[in-house]
Order: structure tokens, then sequence, then C-alpha cells
């Protein structure tokens, strides 16, 4: 097992993200051990088709260890990680009577994650939470750092808090049922924090997908060195988004430095414009994120910042992650307009994440790019 401990500033609040493989079986004791003894009930927020994978595995793991469990289920897909959602889960805790001292255990992929983590967020105040992640998106991001919420008509994320969770457990192998778009998704995750990281992580990433194809990466999961690889691999994806956290826990507004949380956002400035306007339906986020990492490698190309060596590099690993959905039929004018709604926005002013180099990203002021080579570039970018 590998494990990254994700230490807070100061030191209120501490927890471990276990990396493992066929370790739903005894998600009981991992839990017992996340919680107060004194927790006698939880519940699993999780959809239909993932809780009818694995649901009754980690059920009859937890009871085992002593809880008392409830079950409730979300429609499954981002459009649904809404207010009507949130309220109909808050509900739920209600009527089940949920105490301070019991726990609320998302299981699924990142709307799951941030659409529970957000009700234990504000049920009562705040209760204990847990994070068993079951797509490679939200292994590696979306269940390490705590930020939790629900996406509105305004925008993406623009309504929730932050609520770390007590423990994340991550099983590799519930992988082998992961649908092929979900997992281009979470390696186009994986490229863009290999690109703001450095370039042992990018070059990790890069190796694994040029050696394990996304689109038979099913196949591989007989073959021990490929399980290790792949465990290596998200946990040094885990460990850079850990560290990140660690030193901008919320994010601050003051912070401009290549290490501020903001940095994690590359790529998804055009990313939730994509999937705002085409309600959520149409792109995976992590899809969205490809082409926001594209877009954003070619912009700062074209502001003569990154070296066409390491936007060649940038394109061709985002490349290696799978084919994403068609973008020529995006409205150009509807973006422009997204952009406004932007969570990443200070003093009213939208904060580009480019890239100088792998391993050196920057935060750039809206004002302080060209309109005209914006405007140029992603008009372009759009119609390719």
């Amino acid at each position: 097992m590998e494990k990254v401990t994700v230490k807070l500033n100061p030191l209120a609040h501490k927890y471990d993200i276990e990396i493992s493989n066929d370790s739903l079986k005894t998600c009981g004791d991992w839990a017992r051990n996340c919680l107060s003894q004194k927790t006698r009930k939880a519940v699993i927020v999780s959809n239909r088709k993932v809780f009818g994978l694995y649901g009754e595995t980690v059920k009859k793991s937890l009871e085992t260890s002593g809880f008392a469990v409830e079950i409730f289920l979300i429609k499954d897909g981002e459009r649904y990680k809404n207010f009507r959602t949130l309220e109909e889960t808050l509900k739920f805790f209600s009527e089940k009577k949920i105490s301070r001292t019991d726990a609320v255990i998302a299981l699924g992929g990142g709307v799951v994650g941030d659409l529970a983590g957000f009700a234990a967020a504000i049920f009562l105040r705040g209760i204990a939470f847990l994070q068993i992640p079951t797509t490679l998106l939200a292994m590696i991001d979306s269940s390490v750092g705590g930020k939790t919420g629900v996406n509105t008509e305004f925008g993406k994320n623009l309504i929730g808090a932050f609520h770390q969770p007590n423990g994340v457990l991550i099983d590799i192998k519930v992988l082998q049922t992961l649908a092929r778009r979900e997992l281009t998704a979470g390696f186009c995750e994986a490229v863009k924090q290999g690109a703001i990281a450095d370039k042992k992580l990018f070059n990790q990433t890069a190796n694994f997908l040029e050696n394990y194809s996304s689109s038979r990466l099913k196949s591989y999961f007989s073959d021990e060195i490929f399980l290790s690889e792949f465990k290596n691999l998200i946990a040094a994806q885990v460990a850079f988004k850990a560290k990140i956290v660690m030193q901008d826990e919320r994010e601050s507004t003051e912070r401009t430095d290549g290490k501020s949380r903001k940095i994690l956002n590359f790529g998804h400035t055009l990313a939730h414009a994509l999937e705002k306007v085409t309600d959520y339906k149409y792109f995976k986020h992590g899809e969205a994120v490809g082409h926001g990492i594209l877009f954003a490698a070619e912009l700062s190309k074209r502001l003569d910042i990154l070296d066409k060596n390491e936007f060649t590099s940038v394109n061709a690993a985002v490349h290696l992650t799978g084919t994403l959905p068609e973008k020529s039929n995006i409205d150009f004018q509807k973006i422009l307009e997204a952009f406004a709604f932007d969570k990443k926005s200070v003093n009213n002013s939208l904060q580009w994440i480019l890239l100088k180099k792998i391993g050196e990203p920057f935060i750039c002021k809206n004002e302080d790019i060209p309109n005209t080579v914006l405007r140029i570039t992603l008009e372009e970018f759009l119609s390719e």
C-alpha cells in the first residue's frame, strides 16, 4: 500500500490517502481507523451504476466493522451536481437522523464526491466525511484537497465549501470497470498535473501513456508490472496535489506565485466555459480539461512565453490520453461570455493559468493578454 499524508497548516486536521489494489473488501476497518469510535452510523452516497458494482462489498465491510449503514443514490452525471440533488441528500440525512458523530462516505467519481462532501460540510454545520473515489480523475484530483460544491446556471462549482475528508481510500482495481471516456478524462487531469509540477511527473505520466494505451488499459490489469507502475503513478499524482493543498489550502486570493493552489486550474478556464455552454451534458470534465490544456498551451506559445518544443511535448501528451469530443460546434461568443463567471476571477479580473515551461506555471491577469490575441487564438482553436 502507498500512503500520502495531508497535513494542513495550522495542524488542525491531518488525514491519509491510501492507494492499494483490492482494498474495498476491508474498507470497514479503514473507515473505523479514520473515524471516531463514537461513529455508529454511516451514509454511503453513490450512484446506481457504481453502487451496483461495488456498493454491497463496501456496505458489508462497513457493517462487519460495526457501522449501521444507510444508502443514498444520486443520478449519474455532472448536470445532477446541483441544488436539487443537494437538497434531496440533506433531506435524507435528516430523515435518517444522522448526528454530529456520524459520517458520510462518498463512493463514486467527482460528482458524487463533490456533492456528498458539500452536504457533509453544511449538514449540522459539518460532519465527518470519507472519500472512496472510483474514477481516475477523482482519485488524483477531486478527492484530494477538500473542495466541495455544486454547479449552478451561472457557473461550475461557484457554490461550495472547503471541507477536508477524514480519509481517502483509492483502490485501483475498480478502474477495470471504468469506461474509456472516463479513463481519457482522468489521464487528461494527470497530464495537467504533470505539466505544472515538474519534468519528473510529466515524463512519468507521458511514459506511462506511451507504454499502456488508454484504449486497452483494462487488458493490463493481470500484469503485476503494470499494476505497480499504475499505483506508483497515482501515488505521485496524489502527492503533488497534496503538496499544493498543504501550502495553500483555501486558494488565497492574495497569492500569485507558482505554488498557489490556483495553478491547479491550468486548462480549467476554457474547460469550465465549455462545460457551462453545453449545460454539463456534452463533455466529461476531464475531456474539457484536455481541450483547456491544449488551448492554454497554444495561448502561451502565441504570447511567446512557452517554447515550441515544450508546447509540442504538452500537446503530444494530451493526445496520448485518447480521443476528445469534437469542439467545432461550440459557439465562440458564448465561450467569451462564460469566462465572466469563472471562479478564478479576482477584483473582476479573470486570471489565466499559463505555462512558461513544463513545471513552471504562472498566473496571468486577463488584462495583460492582448484582446486580439486571445480572441483570434480562441476562435481558431474552436474551429479546428
